[in-house]
């Protein structure tokens, strides 16, 4: 059996040890329920007690040192989606983990640099 430091609960041959429903005790949608795919997970500093957080949520702890996507959390953690999801949702609470959906800071473009950019292109 090969169970990798980082994915204590996963055998490559065996699948999942643990039953993904059980590392998030049957809850099977997240309380902080805006979390999209491409929405940037970074923990944070943060006074709570660290003692009190599973295995599970503290080696997301670890991978969102850097911003990562929640599809990026879920393929690093091999877990389903919906079981990274309730995590995340549980550390948002807590205030140990920040998010950003990229998706929504999109800004409108500016039309003149565009028309720019084209004439620019076409005079080429």
């Amino acid at each position: 059996m090969t169970i990798h430091s980082g994915d204590w609960w996963y055998d490559e041959a065996a699948g999942p040890l643990v039953r993904p429903y059980a590392l998030v005790s049957g809850r099977t949608r997240p309380v902080w329920g805006d979390l999209h795919l491409t929405t940037q997970v970074r923990a944070i500093r943060t006074s709570n007690d660290p003692g009190s957080l599973s295995v599970e949520h503290t080696e997301i702890m670890k991978l969102c040192r850097k911003p990562l996507s929640v599809a990026e959390v879920a393929a690093y953690l091999h877990a389903p989606l919906v079981v990274v999801k309730v995590l995340l949702s549980d550390l948002i609470q807590r205030g140990d983990v920040i998010t950003r959906d990229p998706s929504r800071m999109a800004t409108a473009m500016d039309m003149n640099l565009l028309q720019k950019v084209l004439d620019g292109v076409r005079a080429i």
